[in-house]
C-alpha cells in the first residue's frame, strides 16, 4: 500500500475535511519530563530533560479564541528518509556514475565497471529482515503486482483486504483479475481478524494484512485464520518498514511481504519497492514476473535450487542501479531512523498519558511500532474537528487518519469500474463478484474509526523544544475541548 503524500485523499466521501482532534489540559510539558523515557534499544541516548514549553502554553485561552499560541511559528513534520541523506548516499551514487553502470544486470563494456548495487541491496535487505529472498522492484505498487504473480493470484480468486488502505492494494488485486473483498479495520487502524473469517469463501486465495502507518497488524489472529482455511497471507509493509511483530520484521511473517521506498516512507530513494519471501516458488514466480518472464543468472543463483517454471509472461519492473545505490545507504540507517521515531513518539505519549480519559490508538505490539505518529480517540467528529482546529491554531500540526483511503467509498471502486470499462474484466464478471456490495454500507465500523481518530505526525528529528511544544499544546487544548 502506497502513501504518496502523508495526507488522505478522499474521492469517495463528501464533507470529510479536516476534523476535530481531541486532548490537552493545562500544564507545562517540562515538568512532566524531568524524567525522560529511555531511548529505544540501539537508538539514541536517553534525552536530557526537555526545555520548558514556550510562553503561552499554560494560558487558558486557546489561540483559536484569540489567545497566544504555544509556538510563534508553525511546526512541520518532514518525510524521514531524506532527512538522513548524507555522504553515504552520495558515495554510492558516485560509484554508479564512475562505473558507468546504471543497469542492474550488465555494464557498457571495457570503458565501464560492473553493476552491483541492486544485488547488494537485495542481499542486505534479506539479511536485515531475516528472510530467505528479497527482490528489488521499481515501486511499492509494482511490488504488490509482483507479489500477486508470486502467489499465483488470478481470475476466479478472491483476496481479502482492509477497507482502510491505499489504492495500490485494490488495484493490484483487480489487475491480477481477482476480486477484492473488503474487511473492517479496528482501533489499531489495521485489518480486524474478527471480521476476516466470515468473508472467506472457497474462492479466497489470500488475505492482505496491511501494516498501516507504522503499526503492525494483528498477525497471530490472521495467521490462525489463514492456516485454518489454507489461504495465503500477503503483508503490505509499504508504510511500516522497520516495524516488527513479536520480534519478527513485518513482511516476513506471512507467505510474502512487500515494501515501498517512495518519498514519504521510512527509507527512500524517491521510488522503489521490494518483495520478500521464504518460499522458493513464490520468489521464482515473482522474479520472472518482474523481468519479462525470465530468470536472470543473478536471481537463479539466489534461488539456490533448480528452477520450477519455464519462461513465461512478465512485466519490466527492474530497479535501476541508481535507486539501488541510494537504498543501500538508506537501509544501513533504517534502525537509526526507527529508533529516533520511537524516541520522539514515546516522549510525547509519556507527556500526555495522564490526561483524564485519554485513549491512544490500539497497538498490536507497542515495542514493534515504528512510531511515525501519535493518535488519540475523540468522542466524535465534531469534537475531533474542534481539536484539530485548536491544535493547528497553536501552531502544532494536527491531522485526521492519514495516508490511506476508505476504499469502498471511492466512486470508481464502488461502481466496480475496470480496465475494459465494459464489465467483461474477470474481477467483476462472475455472479459472486457482481453480488458483492461496496460503498459505505460494507464498512460502517471502518468509517466510525476514521471519524474519531486524530493525531500528530511525528518527525524523527524533532528537537527537544518541538517535543515539549507538542506536549504543551495537546495538554492545553485537551482541557478546553475534552473537559
Amino acid at each position: 500500500m502506497s502513501l504518496d503524500k502523508m495526507a488522505v485523499y478522499e474521492h469517495g466521501r463528501s464533507g470529510l475535511g479536516r476534523r476535530g482532534f481531541l486532548m490537552a489540559a493545562a500544564g507545562t510539558a517540562s515538568a512532566l519530563f524531568s524524567k525522560s523515557k529511555p531511548a529505544a534499544a540501539n537508538g539514541p541516548s536517553p534525552a536530557a530533560p526537555l526545555p520548558a514549553a514556550r510562553a503561552g502554553a499554560n494560558q487558558e485561552l486557546l489561540a483559536l479564541e484569540g489567545g497566544k499560541p504555544v509556538r510563534a511559528t508553525r511546526l512541520a513534520a518532514n518525510f524521514p528518509g531524506p532527512l538522513y541523506y548524507g555522504e553515504e548516499e552520495k558515495a554510492e551514487l558516485i560509484d554508479v556514475i564512475e562505473r558507468r553502470a546504471p543497469f542492474r544486470w550488465y555494464g557498457i563494456g571495457p570503458k565501464g565497471g560492473e553493476p552491483g548495487k541492486c544485488n547488494t541491496f537485495e542481499k542486505e535487505f534479506a539479511l536485515h529482515q531475516q528472510t530467505r529472498y528479497a527482490l528489488a522492484v521499481t515501486s511499492g505498487t509494482m511490488a504488490l503486482y509482483t507479489a500477486m504473480a508470486g502467489l499465483g493470484v488470478g481470475p476466479g480468486d478472491e483476496v481479502i483486504l482492509p477497507a482502510w488502505t491505499w489504492y495500490s492494494c485494490y488495484n493490484a488485486i483487480v489487475a491480477a483479475g481477482a476480486t477484492p473483498v473488503f474487511a473492517e479495520i479496528n482501533d489499531s487502524m489495521d485489518i480486524d481478524p474478527e471480521d476476516v473469517e466470515h468473508r472467506i469463501t472457497p474462492r479466497t486465495k489470500a488475505i492482505m494484512a496491511v501494516h498501516i502507518a507504522g503499526e503492525p497488524a494483528e498477525m497471530d489472529g490472521i495467521l490462525k485464520i489463514a492456516q485454518r482455511h489454507h489461504v495465503k497471507v500477503l503483508e503490505d509493509c509499504a508504510q511500516s518498514a522497520g516495524a516488527t511483530y513479536h520480534g519478527k520484521a513485518v513482511g516476513t511473517i506471512g507467505d510474502c511481504g512487500i515494501y515501498s521506498f517512495q518519498e514519504c516512507k521510512t527509507i527512500t530513494a524517491g521510488e522503489g519497492g521490494a518483495v520478500v519471501t521464504n518460499d522458493a516458488a513464490i520468489f521464482e514466480r515473482a522474479a520472472r514476473f518482474h523481468d519479462l518472464g525470465q530468470l536472470r543468472p543473478g536471481h537463479k543463483a539466489m534461488l539456490g535450487e533448480t528452477p520450477h517454471f519455464p519462461q513465461t509472461l512478465g512485466g519490466q519492473f527492474r530497479m535501476s542501479e541508481l535507486t539501488g545505490a541510494v537504498l543501500c545507504a538508506q537501509l544501513r540507517k533504517l534502525d537509526r531512523i526507527v529508533a529516533d521515531f520511537r524516541d520522539k513518539t514515546g516522549r510525547v505519549m509519556k507527556g500526555i498519558e495522564d490526561l483524564p480519559g485519554i485513549q491512544f490508538r490500539k497497538s498490536n505490539d507497542p515495542a514493534g511500532s515504528v512510531g511515525s505518529a501519535v493518535y488519540f480517540l475523540a468522542a466524535g467528529k465534531s469534537q475531533r474537528d474542534r481539536f484539530i482546529a485548536a491544535l493547528e491554531a497553536e501552531n502544532v500540526p494536527a491531522m485526521k487518519m492519514e495516508g490511506s483511503v476508505i476504499l469502498p467509498t471511492v466512486p470508481y471502486i464502488e461502481q466496480k469500474q475496470n480496465p475494459n470499462m465494459d464489465g467483461s474484466w474477470p474481477s467483476f464478471s462472475s455472479p459472486s463478484a457482481k453480488a458483492l456490495k461496496y460503498g459505505a454500507s460494507c464498512c460502517p465500523r471502518s468509517l466510525e474509526v476514521y471519524d474519531r481518530y486524530v493525531g500528530v505526525q511525528m518527525d524523527p528529528q524533532y528537537s527537544d523544544q518541538d517535543v515539549a511544544d507538542i506536549i504543551a499544546a495537546v495538554r492545553k487544548v485537551y482541557g478546553a475541548v475534552i473537559s
